[in-house]
């Protein structure tokens, strides 16, 4: 892979090309999110509305618009888990080129209906991303295809780019930008735009804990596999950067911060309750950043840019599950009950009449330690916060036939 940076010439090419294709995505600004991370204001990048879920497909069209004739003959082959698929299928279907993904057999089936849904071949191949990437290597080799990478090329790390350039438009003078880093296209991308335009301007890397391989790669000045990841971000749950992306994050990024999988969770909630907006893990990260002690925002202007929305509904309802624990407003409690099922009503309207909300309610399995003339029972409260959960506890362990043998609360 060549290793040369990319210029804000080469972005600004990049967004007269995709110009007609990409939404040009809101800027949302958010007193709460100000408020709790200390800032003086939080501008939120919504790339999660834009066409197929992501930025991926700014990267994906640019890249392949260059193609030549003889290229979008003998079509494009790609590997990816999620986002990057579905932006080069639908890349492919606005430029009338047949393209092929290749997934892990991880990838959740309703991204690969998605990815089929813009006209793409899939087909599923390794158990894991790494198996997949080899594969569509080996035959782009022997069918002439171009293989587009996720994040590893120039007129990718362009088109990724124009995030930048929007954002300085919809939210001018930013302190600070934190943008999530896979593989580092998008941050290379976003980090060569706005040290253009303001060198002062602080950009910073956000990623899982369980897949942080760029702050010791930017520390050390070079690149840092990992060998193996463990995050619920999929979406940036890569190994490494590459040489690309590698020397062009090097020169634009500021920082690197590692966030928790359940801090992670607590911004997805808060982005769903706060700003009314879907987001993916990975998307979710650089809030979950602004959010965390270990990042100092206080007074600035920050910008985060939410990278994608492209997570499935019962998975989205665990992650806010999840964060509403964190935020102390939901506890799954055990409990023990007499004249099942009679008893239910009065759980019910106990839970109501406190203000609480019933998420959960039903019989658990019995274990050899409860009591074996009561029936066990499973429920999950929403409340105010512990403080209120605890009082609605308190009110079902009062009834006659219930006591709580587990709160669920710390």
């Amino acid at each position: 892979m060549s290793e040369r940076r990319i210029s804000p010439k080469d972005v600004e090419a990049a967004r007269n090309r995709i110009a007609d294709v990409v939404h040009r995505t809101p800027l949302d600004t958010s007193r709460t999110f100000a408020e709790l991370s200390g800032a003086a204001s939080v501008g939120l990048k919504l790339e999660n509305v834009q066409r197929a879920g992501s930025f991926k497909i700014r990267g994906a069209y640019n890249r392949m618009a260059q193609l030549s004739e003889r290229e979008r003959e003998a079509g494009v082959i790609a590997s990816s888990a999620g986002n990057h698929a579905q932006g080069v299928a639908l890349a492919g279907d606005l430029l009338g080129i047949e393209t092929t993904i290749v997934v892990p057999e991880v990838t959740p089936a309703a991204k690969i209906e998605a990815t089929r849904g813009y006209g793409a071949e899939v087909i599923v191949e390794g158990e894991i991303y790494e198996r997949s990437y080899e594969y569509a290597l080996e035959r782009a080799e022997e069918t002439g295809e171009t293989f587009v990478h996720p994040f590893d090329d120039e007129a990718i790390i362009a088109g990724q780019g124009t995030v930048g350039l929007e954002l300085l438009e919809q939210y001018p003078d930013p302190d600070t930008v934190l943008v999530a880093i896979g593989g580092g296209g998008l941050i290379s991308g976003i980090g060569t735009v706005l040290k253009a335009v303001d060198p002062d301007i602080r950009v910073v890397g956000v990623q899982p804990e369980g897949a942080l391989h760029a702050k010791p790669a930017l520390e050390n000045d070079r690149i840092h596999e990992l060998a193996d990841v463990d995050t619920v971000a999929e979406g940036i749950a890569d190994t490494r950067m590459l040489e690309t992306t590698f020397a062009n994050a090097r020169e634009v990024v500021d920082d690197v911060v590692g966030v928790t999988d359940r801090e992670l969770a607590t911004a997805v909630t808060l982005l769903a309750e706060r700003a009314k907006t879907v987001a993916e893990t990975a998307g979710a990260a650089p809030l979950a950043a602004a959010l965390s002690e270990e990042t100092d925002l206080e007074d600035e202007r920050v910008a985060v840019v939410v990278s994608g929305g492209n997570v499935n509904l019962s998975e989205h309802a665990e992650l806010t599950r999840t964060g509403l624990g964190e935020l102390g407003r939901y506890a799954e409690a055990r409990l023990a009950v007499a004249g099942w099922p009679t008893t239910v009503g009065d759980v019910v309207e106990t839970v109501e009449s406190e203000g609480a909300e019933l998420d959960v309610l039903e019989r658990a399995r019995r274990g050899p330690n409860d009591h074996p003339n009561r029936v066990p029972v499973t429920v999950g409260l929403e409340g105010s916060g512990p403080d209120h959960l605890s009082g609605v506890l308190e009110s079902l362990g009062a009834l006659e036939d219930v006591s709580v043998v587990e709160s669920g609360l710390e």
